[in-house]
């Protein structure tokens, strides 16, 4: 079989492609404008080929390009039959739009400038599969539009706007995800005119740290984008519980919704989310994550409401939100299917707590408590008799000791993921048992365990699957 020479940065490619070479006899396609067209510009080639200098092709072809086509093609055939080897000029255009796929994105804009056949290749929409464009947004911008549209670019993050919302909106009619992160000159305004038609098409919208909008921007969202399923508000302060009653009401595909931070939401708020209000709004029931970080007016009234109308949540981040007691968390012991809870710096949950949320949920993978010094060896016992598919545990601060976390250790032997950092308590004798117990673990953070010593870190470094070792401020590799 011949053998295709790729640049060593895609050696890695060169077994899984041999199967798409053209047929043997096929060596020399002679076309009617490939491969003759791709060497009408061989000077381009060889500009690309600076950033690919092992590409035999343009390290073997004359400069001149006064030569005929049928000369050029002539000395490939020869170059091909003389050292066997194929050519990527010899290649299908599919093939190297499979090749293309696999290059970053400054790579592929390089691509794409070689010839228009490279051009032609590298712009088949299974290239930019998945891709986010990220746009400074200016004034005549209608070609950058057309572009990502003949390349099939579906998502794009918003990195600067002087120009209209709506025009991003109505130019690239199938966009499925936009990001307006932190864009300081989105306004109510901006939204109502750039979302005045349905958007059936878009799942994801990012207005995070979009610090002007205000409910009246949701009831444009909630009306326009039925079938968005992920809508992220986290730092947009001005949303209130009115906000939440939209969604509630609009938004039934809704399945990720990240509130960080809108000091304005309460109970109610989360009531209507739930589904509590329905002769004004069914609620969002299926939704899957729900992150209420530094929501700090929530109460255990807003986790009732959510054990008992959101029956889908796999996540909920309740981080730095103070009023949450042990009452709280004996809600949630309803739901089954929870998988990740964060309880970070929630100041009053304590061992108690933690024994009532487990009596019924099992199927925790990640549980974070960091900062509850309320939280001891009681709540681990708890842990370890209970989350047997626990992957991630975080209990920075806590005012746990050797005997629970060895317990852990004993108990949950597909942990991956151990922050301890400032649990003064823990010694050499507990590392000693986490090095024979935890051989998944990828990442420990012991920053702060001040009674750890040098012959318990030589102990730590021999872990089979560890990547990441903290011991200050820098993670260690």
């Amino acid at each position: 079989m011949t053998h295709l020479q790729f640049p060593p940065s895609l050696y890695y490619l060169q077994d899984s492609f041999h199967a798409h070479l053209p047929p043997a006899g096929m060596q020399q396609y002679h076309g009617p404008s490939y491969p003759a067209h791709l060497l009408q510009q061989t000077s381009n080639a060889f500009n690309f080929a600076r950033g690919f200098p092992h590409f035999s092709t343009f390290s073997n072809v004359s400069t001149t390009t006064s030569a005929s086509d049928s000369v050029a093609a002539d000395m490939m055939d020869a170059e091909d039959e003389e050292d066997g080897r194929t050519k990527i000029t010899n290649l299908y255009p599919e093939i190297l739009t499979i090749i293309f796929s696999k290059l970053d994105l400054q790579s592929k804009g390089r691509v794409a400038r070689v010839c228009s056949g490279w051009r032609d290749a590298v712009y088949a929409k299974s290239c930019w599969k998945g891709i986010e464009a990220k746009l400074h947004l200016r004034k005549g911008s209608q070609a950058l539009f057309s572009s990502l549209i003949k390349r099939g670019i579906r998502r794009v993050h918003i990195l600067s706007l002087k120009r209209s919302l709506k025009d991003v909106v109505v130019s690239l009619p199938n966009l499925e995800s936009l990001n307006l992160s932190g864009t300081y000159n989105i306004t109510d305004v901006a939204i109502t005119q750039a979302f005045s038609l349905m958007l059936p098409n878009l799942r994801v919208l990012d207005m995070s740290l979009c610090k002007q909008v205000t409910d009246t921007s949701i009831g444009q969202v909630a009306h326009h984008i039925p079938n968005l399923e992920v809508l992220d508000l986290a730092g947009c302060g001005n949303i209130t519980n009115t906000g939440l009653l939209l969604i509630a009401w609009g938004l039934k595909s809704l399945k990720r919704l990240n509130l960080r931070s809108c000091w304005h939401i309460s109970d109610q708020g989360i009531g209507h989310l739930a589904g509590m209000t329905k002769d004004k709004a069914d609620g969002t029931r299926s939704l899957e994550h729900l992150g209420l970080q530094d929501c700090q007016h929530l109460t255990d009234d807003a986790l009732k409401y959510i054990a008992e109308g959101l029956p889908s949540l796999k996540s909920i981040n309740l981080s730095f939100c103070v009023s949450i007691t042990d009452q709280g968390l004996r809600h949630l012991n309803k739901m089954s299917t929870l998988e990740a809870l964060n309880l970070s710096a929630c100041d009053n949950i304590t061992d108690c707590g933690i024994a009532y949320l487990l009596d019924g949920v099992t199927t925790l993978q990640t549980l974070e408590m960091s900062f509850c010094d309320k939280i001891g060896d009681a709540a681990l016992n708890h842990i370890a008799n209970t989350l047997f598919q626990l992957k991630v545990l975080s209990l920075n601060a806590c005012r746990i000791t050797d005997v629970g976390l060895i317990r852990v250790a004993r108990a949950i032997h597909d942990l991956e993921v151990l922050n301890v950092g400032q649990c003064c308590a823990i010694t050499d004798q507990s590392v000693a048992v986490l090095s024979e117990e935890l051989q998944n673990l990828r990442a420990i953070d012991i920053y702060g365990c001040t009674k750890i010593t040098s012959e318990g870190l030589s102990i730590i470094v021999k872990l089979p699957k560890l990547e990441h070792l903290n011991l200050g401020l820098w993670h260690k590799r």
